[in-house]
């Protein structure tokens, strides 16, 4: 009974968001597929690619000098972003079936296969392997693209610490900021290479890393409404919390968008991996407590940067959206009726919004403007920046596949 009325106060949260905007997905993929071609334009230089220099952002400042080409940054283990781009010309290869995305997609991606032997500088080679090499094997697999997704997975599994329970994140910060064992939210999403390594040839305790990960994190990681910090610091002897800090969002008490975004899709993702309902259940609970707190004043299903942000900083964050509107299409496959229908229709409301109001058209090759990266380091304000690309292009690759009652696993 008291599971029944939990769930009927979560529907009753955003019931006033209950209307549904569906748009046109073809249209939106073929949007999105048009303005790849533009930046595979840009990006030539000299007659040809340099496939070891990664899109990462286009800033305010950019627009406002006429600038429509991508910033890049070289595909070094410091460019935490650079799995995102080859993401986005897979999802774009998966959709048009374009031969010439699919070489390109396949050459950057290349750029990235030394992770595999190289000891692990951070805890990002998730987002650096699995966004590129993971979806080239889902797509075009190859014994070449198993070993290096395997050998990064292995490489990243050395900064497990199991004392704490979980991978550490930025070993550069342990002296600077005096954080024993640090653990990013963020870190939730390398997980995901982990279980499918374990399954593709890796180590059988690749599976078991993964877990404890997530189990610690869930433990400590959160304040009691579900809402997560951005930091974790533990102590390497005794293993125990020491603080939750934020790193990226305003203040240690408040809600930063994107790091409430991570923890959405990477206990989403690890339901899916473990079928173990006590993360399907706190997957809903990290959720509820995001689209509960997402303003009510206006269809605008994009939050700022940081919930409890100022109001002298109300940048927003489309890049959160993209995150959880992708997310929430696959949880909306996991829970009962009602709930799924709810999950589906907030972010079909995301995809929306996004389409409609923060895609950049012909200003520049971007999908999506107004996305914010590191707002306390003056870091990446109201930009377009290449992570909301990706998850942008995979939630409506999702909404697509839902839509022609196919299984949503193939994306991701």
């Amino acid at each position: 009974m008291k599971k029944k009325v939990i769930i009927a106060l979560s529907l009753l949260v955003c019931a006033s968001y209950i209307s549904a905007q569906r748009i046109d997905v073809d249209k939106e993929l073929n949007y999105c597929h048009q303005q790849v071609q533009r930046a595979l334009d840009g990006l030539k230089t000299n007659g040809g690619w340099d496939y070891s220099q990664m899109p990462r952002n286009i800033l305010a400042q950019d627009l406002k000098n006429g600038k429509t080409k991508w910033n890049c940054r070289p595909s070094t283990p410091e460019e935490w972003c650079g799995g995102f781009w080859p993401g986005v010309l897979w999802y774009d290869y998966e959709f048009s079936g374009d031969a010439f995305v699919g070489r390109q997609a396949n050459n950057y991606t290349a750029s990235l296969a030394y992770l595999a032997d190289r000891e692990p500088y951070d805890h990002d080679l998730g987002f650096l392997v699995y966004c590129s090499f993971g979806n080239g094997m889902r797509i075009v697999p190859n014994a070449a693209y198993r070993d290096v997704i395997v050998g990064t997975a292995e490489q990243l599994a050395k900064l497990y610490n199991p004392t704490v329970g979980t991978i550490l994140s930025w070993p550069r910060e342990v002296k600077k900021q005096g954080w024993p064992h640090n653990t990013i939210m963020d870190n939730m999403i390398n997980l995901e290479m982990l279980f499918w390594a374990s399954r593709n040839g890796g180590s059988s305790n690749l599976y078991d890393v993964a877990v404890d990960h997530a189990t610690t994190t869930m433990n400590n990681h959160f304040r009691k409404d579900g809402s997560c910090y951005h930091v974790a610091v533990y102590d390497t002897i005794s293993g125990k919390l020491i603080k939750g800090v934020t790193h990226q969002g305003y203040a240690d008490h408040t809600m930063w968008a994107r790091g409430q975004s991570w923890a959405i899709y990477g206990y989403t993702m690890v339901y899916r991996e473990t079928r173990d309902p006590k993360f399907l259940s706190f997957a809903q609970k990290v959720t509820d407590i995001y689209l509960k707190r997402l303003p009510e004043r206006s269809n605008d299903w994009v939050p700022l940067w940081d919930f409890d942000a100022p109001d002298n900083m109300t940048s927003k964050d489309a890049s959160a959206a993209c995150v959880v509107a992708s997310a929430l299409l696959e949880l909306s496959c996991y829970v009962d009726s009602a709930k799924a229908a709810y999950y589906r229709d907030c972010a079909e409301n995301m995809l929306y919004s996004l389409s409609r109001n923060y895609q950049s058209g012909e200003q520049c090759v971007s999908f999506l403007l107004h996305s914010t990266g590191h707002h306390p380091a003056g870091s990446e304000i109201d930009a377009a920046i290449i992570y909301a690309d990706y998850y942008y292009y995979e939630a409506l690759l999702r909404l697509r596949r839902l839509r022609q009652g196919r299984p949503i696993l193939g994306i991701g």
